[in-house]
């Protein structure tokens, strides 16, 4: 129960400006201020991962600012693709969204060309939440320490070298591949269940050299059981400022990163996505929201639609591309 406390403002004046207040608040279709029930965050992964935790920490703090619940459902399978197809044929009233990942909104339309929903046609793009750069890395009985060194070795020992991935056209896969095109280089590729057992062989000596996130492989670097050579990225990350990224180490071309962000189903009122949008972007500015993302390894980003919107179109098309030469295929 609210009490109204004298003001000294005439009723009128105040009767208007809680007019104009309502006028400039998003609604649904019913016409009620959004929101106004609880919001579902669906992560098409398991708990505890990277895109379950950057879905967890805005949640949180959506509800403290607008006083609703918001419940993250894991819905994990098929690479992403099964809480993908549920979150584009949500209701599109802005309670069901999707925290998209790389492999959702960049990768998987081209690798299962038999998907029965489309990264652009059915969603609406909120806003990029976060970049993780992904870092190359080789063993340490591997005699390169540079990028340079690294290419004129597999140039000289053509399909001698092994990279391992997380799996056939894993964002660490692709990572390597694109690395092969622009430099004219052959090596095996290896794929695993997952980056554990890539980082176990890895230091083990089984394999070569991989590519892949940031947060998985840089304290293993750090503590010298691997050798770090690079990074993904455009620019330095700040988890490693003194590793050059790939473009700076020799590579002109070679980003490669994983990223996160929010959709909605396509046809989800533009106000609310505007809303949702503004609302991420200042979460994300928070200082507690910012070191936990950066602590992950990640860059937190904050866009808006049209920005998000362009660049998911520009990876879709970086990846085709790779996918296609490369002849990547899964199953």
């Amino acid at each position: 129960m609210y009490t109204i406390r004298k003001t000294g403002i005439p009723l009128m004046v105040l009767a208007t400006a809680s007019a104009a207040a309502l006028a400039q608040t998003p609604s649904t279709a019913s016409g009620q201020a959004y929101p106004s029930r609880p919001i579902r965050i669906v992560v098409a992964y398991t708990p505890a991962g990277t895109t379950d935790i950057l879905a967890r920490a805005i949640g949180q703090k959506m509800t403290e600012s607008w006083g609703q619940p918001v419940i993250v459902d894991n819905r994990p399978g098929a690479n992403g693709n099964i809480g993908t197809e549920l979150a584009a044929r949500a209701t599109p009233d802005g309670y069901t969204i999707l925290m998209a990942t790389a492999a959702t909104h960049s990768i998987n339309n081209t690798l299962y060309p038999g998907l029965t929903w489309d990264a652009v046609r059915d969603f609406a793009p909120i806003g990029l939440v976060a970049l993780v750069p992904n870092i190359l890395v080789v063993n340490n009985a591997l005699p390169v320490r540079s990028v340079k060194e690294l290419i004129a070795y597999a140039r000289a020992n053509p399909d001698k070298l092994t990279h391992g991935s997380p799996g056939n056209g894993s964002t660490s896969h692709l990572s390597m591949e694109l690395f092969k095109s622009l430099t004219g280089t052959r090596m095996i590729h290896v794929p695993y269940k997952g980056s554990a057992p890539v980082l176990a062989d890895l230091t083990g000596g089984q394999i070569s050299l991989t590519m892949d996130n940031i947060p998985v492989y840089l304290p293993h670097a750090q503590a010298g059981k691997i050798r770090a050579l690079a990074v993904g990225s455009a620019r330095r990350a700040p988890a490693a400022p003194d590793l050059p990224t790939a473009e700076e180490a020799g590579v002109p071309g070679l980003i490669a990163v994983s990223w996160f962000g929010l959709v909605a189903p396509a046809r989800a009122p533009q106000r609310v996505v505007d809303q949702l949008s503004k609302e991420t972007a200042r979460i994300l500015k928070l200082p507690d929201v910012h070191k936990r993302i950066s602590d992950l390894g990640a860059e937190p980003v904050g866009s808006t639609p049209q920005e998000y919107a362009a660049f998911i179109k520009s990876e879709i098309n970086k990846w085709r591309k790779v996918i296609q030469a490369a002849g990547v295929r899964v199953g």
